[in-house]
């Protein structure tokens, strides 16, 4: 793992919008540390989860669990991608993404539950290995994403809260 810790991000250094998640994940001191831990608790929670709860809907216009996971994989997805570009200098303005449309358009449904949590699992992990070769002075550059102004270490913040924001919902009201 990176010996390198971030600091925890600024409120200008993200969009108001992301504010939920990054204090999910404030408590963190190492963003690395903590998306690793992360993955243990994903599949203490989702592992053993049966065929029934995995299609369960709290409301009749909600996702299913399965639908939650396969948003966390193409959230990650994209969350890392913004973190790649921007840490390479890439200043071009990243789009925002519409996570209802990328859920009805992903069908998780149709796959296999273990099968998505393994690939939420190597996507994290890409994650991580990503995260660990930064240059040290790349975890403050920042870009431009969904029309706003965000680093790299706001980024990774983001990550573990999304997902914890996520986990917590899960644990509400589905399972």
């Amino acid at each position: 793992m990176s010996t390198f810790v971030p600091g925890i991000p600024g409120p200008s250094e993200y969009a108001p919008f992301f504010a939920g998640y990054v204090a999910k994940a404030h408590a963190c001191a190492d963003p690395v540390q903590k998306l690793d831990e992360q993955m243990s608790e994903f599949l203490a929670l989702l592992e053993e989860v049966d065929e029934e709860k995995q299609f369960h809907r709290y409301a009749p216009s909600k996702w299913s669990v399965k639908d939650v996971v396969g948003h966390l994989i193409d959230a990650e997805r994209i969350f890392a991608y913004r973190a790649l570009r921007i840490a390479r200098g890439d200043q071009t303005p990243l789009p925002g993404f519409d996570e209802n449309n990328y859920v009805q358009a992903a069908e998780a449904d149709r796959f296999d539950w273990q099968t998505l949590l393994e690939e939420f699992i190597i996507v994290r992990r890409t994650t991580i290995l990503m995260l660990v070769r930064l240059p040290d002075e790349a975890w403050m550059r920042s870009g431009t994403a969904s029309n706003a102004s965000t680093t790299v270490r706001a980024l990774a913040y983001i990550m573990i809260g999304h997902v914890a924001h996520h986990l917590d919902i899960l644990r509400e009201r589905y399972l």
